[in-house]
């Protein structure tokens, strides 16, 4: 009779993931990636495959850094949580307070008005709107139009990089119009990053050295920095996006002179982190441990309870995400997505699963019901790989349940 293995999870089954990533790899659809499965505290699955994606087709090491994109946007989430436990802010706090600078917020009158068509917001924008990315911010994923175009400038020609120091970044954005009132709908851009500034301001510190205190350096997360030095940026390769049309791969940013070979302008909250997948799979066992790991508790399980929690209306899930019907399975919580309908997601996850994603090629999630943490790493940036193999990474991880 076979012993089936202490985390659960079939070896067997596990090498049907292997195998897929491969496949990706092998077609040259990325040219390397990790993955890291943990299930009941434990190790379960690592894959180390391909190269760096450099000229030089540098193997892959296991230790590698990856832009997390948005991914960087759960950790600042946290990071405001430690806050809100202290007593330092609330949700319903009105950021006018730390930031000043947003006091007089004007909401754009239509979509492709004009930027002095504007008129008052129905309410001010509280911490909870930035949290659930309900602010009324525009986005540097718009389309174009005077609105569209303001919000790309802010990003300085980089993606999720603003080369403007914090404070002059958000005197910029403070001069540009919300595009709905505060609290109306959800849209992915700023709100995280000013988030950030609003944590360096409410804390007293720098948004990097408070993430360092408070998160990284008590998970041990030390490979998780805003730029790589000449003693990391040997780890770190380009960032691709592959054509949606003609499947063209071309380097959006490199590793050795990119934006991330650097100390930042802006210590991005909405995008701006590096990681390996150890280091992130630390953070994720953090949650999943209901806020502590090992005897560091970095918040409280009821505090994870809250931000696993949907904030979205209906309504809200109704609006397409990024032109897709994102919503129709999962709802939002403080930072990150949390899945309610298995059915809608037609994928063999569990109700209760959050996480989150990159705009570079990362992938996390956490199980609760299941005990799983499970990351993905490549440097490949959505739509036209992104998809795909995050399903396939998803559906080959819970197939491999046993227990």
């Amino acid at each position: 009779m076979a012993v089936a293995a202490p985390t659960g999870l079939s070896p067997t089954r596990l090498g049907r993931l292997t195998r897929a990533m491969r496949g990706y790899v092998d077609r040259g659809e990325t040219p390397g990636l990790v993955t890291l499965v943990l299930r009941n505290g434990v190790e379960a699955h690592c894959d180390v495959l391909g190269t760096l994606g450099d000229e030089a087709a540098t193997p892959l090491p296991r230790d590698a850094l990856w832009r997390l994109g948005s991914m960087t946007k759960v950790v600042t989430s946290v990071a405001a949580l430690i806050l809100l436990e202290e007593g330092a802010l609330r949700l319903d706090d009105r950021v006018a307070q730390w930031l000043p600078e947003l006091a007089g917020a004007r909401v754009l009158t239509a979509p492709g008005a004009e930027l002095d068509s504007v008129r008052a917001p129905a309410r001010a924008i509280t911490v909870r709107d930035l949290l659930t990315h309900r602010a009324g911010f525009a986005s540097y994923a718009m389309p174009q139009g005077p609105i569209g175009r303001a919000a790309m400038a802010l990003m300085a020609g980089t993606s999720m990089r603003p080369d403007l120091a914090p404070d002059v970044w958000l005197a910029r954005l403070a001069e540009l119009p919300l595009i709905h009132d505060p609290g109306e709908r959800m849209v992915m851009g700023f709100s995280s990053d000013v988030l950030a500034i609003l944590i360096a301001r409410a804390a007293g510190t720098t948004f990097p050295d408070f993430l360092r205190e408070r998160i990284l350096a008590p998970l041990g997360m030390d490979d998780t920095m805003f730029w790589a030095g000449d003693d990391a940026i040997a780890r770190l390769g380009p960032a691709l996006t592959v054509g949606w049309l003609n499947n063209k791969r071309t380097v959006h940013d490199p590793a050795a002179g990119g934006y991330f070979s650097r100390p930042p302008a802006h210590p991005s909250g909405g995008g701006g982190l590096l990681s390996t997948a150890d280091d992130f799979a630390r953070f994720g066992a953090m949650l999943l441990n209901g806020g502590r790991l090992g005897d560091e508790r970095i918040l409280s399980r009821k505090t994870v309870e809250l931000m696993t929690t949907d904030f979205l209306t209906p309504e809200q899930r109704a609006i397409p995400y990024f032109a897709t019907p994102y919503w129709r399975d999962r709802g939002f919580g403080l930072g990150v997505f949390v899945t309610d309908d298995v059915a809608a997601r037609g994928a063999p996850v569990s109700v209760g699963q959050y996480g989150w994603r990159g705009a570079f090629g990362t992938y996390w999630f956490n199980d609760p019901r299941e005990r799983l943490v499970a990351v993905l790493m490549l440097p490949v940036s959505w739509p036209a790989v992104i998809p795909p193999i995050l399903g396939d990474f998803e559906t080959l991880v819970y197939q491999a349940i046993e227990d």
